[in-house]
């Protein structure tokens, strides 16, 4: 059923940490500066009460729920909410019909809809005219990508904001803003934190504000004045891995995993990953890697190497954690077994030595544009042989600039760059044989 809220009370004493440090006002939000930073347009529009309709797109924990409960706390509107996942149209109808009368008297309605992507696209459809007319303001929250799953005719009425994981300072600020608090945290309860216990919560919680303070107030019930790693990890059964996301073990750690892959070793790889991801690192920064290394170290050898490697980095970007590791364990395993060419990467390093050299970078005159008036006469394009018009699609003729001398890209012969590498021979002896 549809939650109408025109004061929210503030958590009861039983209520998890998380709950009761939510914050009161947006200078006690953690993160997000991009678009709640001083002077940024959702600032303000929060700060003057004239908030339009808008999507707040993010990850578990990045604060969506919590900005909206801020925004009701903020605005002069009435505020009700409703569940995507419980709710349907009936229980839109009912909110609609009430924000109707307060409109009438002069009071807005701001309609926070959880999980707004697992409507139906009726159940959306439903929303398009009282978004339209401004019977409501919506705010739509959702950890999926709106541009998939909130219908195009919604998606135009509405302002997307993207909302980023919590940065590791900020969740290390909050966790210690929690610790300190004696009014809604544990500032009563005489602890300490060690910072290897604080590193270790926001390493375990993957950016998400809420798994931060859980992990701490679990760990501060069976502690008597510090709390150390090893009760944050007896409380919440995640293995302290040393791993400084800044420091040395995460290059080291890194380095051990492009290693791995290149040197066709899934096993040490797939270990690696698993370190890096219950550490905590940025699923991003492993995707990354993946992309990279499928052009410099697989290169045409597996054509399909850097496919599934943009696919996982998608993946990550659309799902999020936990299920994006299983794709990039998948990726990880997919290139590592994969059979192994840098020369895609050893032919644009040769060009760019030879171009740093002085090598001439002139176009030749019969490869240049000749679609201009004039063309014609400069030489442009004249003595151009059309691959297309040949046996094979191939054309003898000279594409490099005059003195520039390859071959700069040479074929391993293992995987599909065999293939290629036939190809071009047939190719060199038919410029040998000036066919």
């Amino acid at each position: 059923m549809a939650e109408q809220l025109s004061l929210l009370p503030d958590p009861t004493p039983d209520a998890p940490l998380a709950v009761k440090m939510r914050p009161r006002a947006l200078d006690e939000f953690a993160g997000q500066q991009h678009i709640l930073g001083p002077g940024k347009p959702l600032r303000r529009a929060i700060e003057e009460d004239r908030l339009g309709s808008i999507i707040l797109w993010g990850p578990p924990g990045s604060g969506k729920t919590t900005l909206a409960l801020l925004i009701a706390r903020t605005t002069r509107a009435h505020f009700a909410s409703l569940s995507a996942v419980t709710d349907g149209v009936a229980d839109l109808r009912k909110v609609i019909e009430e924000a109707k009368k307060r409109r009438r008297a002069g009071q807005r309605t701001v309609l926070l809809v959880d999980e707004v992507h697992r409507w139906s696209k009726s159940q959306q459809d439903a929303l398009l005219p009282y978004v339209e007319d401004g019977t409501i303001i919506l705010v739509g929250a959702t950890t999926e990508n709106p541009y998939f799953d909130v219908i195009a005719a919604l998606r135009s009425r509405l302002r997307i904001f993207k909302l980023e994981p919590l940065s590791g300072d900020d969740l290390a600020a909050l966790v210690q803003r929690a610790l300190d608090d004696p009014e809604r945290g544990l500032g009563d309860h005489g602890l300490s934190l060690t910072p290897e216990a604080l590193q270790h919560i926001v390493a375990i919680s993957g950016g998400d504000a809420r798994v931060a303070l859980n992990a701490l107030e679990a760990a501060a019930a069976g502690a008597e004045d510090i709390i150390t790693p090893e009760l944050v990890e007896a409380a919440t059964q995640r293995r302290a891995v040393r791993y400084d996301k800044l420091g040395d073990d995460h290059y080291q750690t890194a380095s051990a995993f492009i290693k791995s892959l290149r040197g066709s070793d899934p096993d040490a790889a797939v270990f690696y990953l698993a370190k890096m991801l219950a550490a905590g690192e940025d699923p991003r920064f492993i995707a990354r890697r993946l992309v990279i290394l499928a052009s410099e170290d697989v290169g045409n050898a597996d054509h399909q190497a850097l496919v599934v490697a943009s696919a996982a980095y998608t993946t990550v970007e659309r799902i999020g954690m936990p299920e994006a590791g299983l794709t990039l364990s998948q990726a990880t395993i997919y290139l590592a077994v994969a059979p192994k060419s840098n020369r895609s990467a050893d032919a644009l390093w040769r060009a760019q030595a030879a171009i740093e050299a002085g090598a001439n970078t002139e176009v030749p005159l019969h490869l240049r544009n000749a679609s201009f008036g004039g063309a014609r006469g400069l030489g442009y394009g004249q003595g151009y042989r059309y691959a297309h018009d040949y046996d094979g699609a191939y054309a003898v003729q000279r594409h490099l600039p005059d003195g520039v001398e390859g071959p700069f890209y040479e074929p391993s012969d293992r995987g599909y760059e065999q293939r290629i590498a036939e190809r071009m021979d047939r190719w060199r002896k038919a410029r040998e044989a000036g066919d």
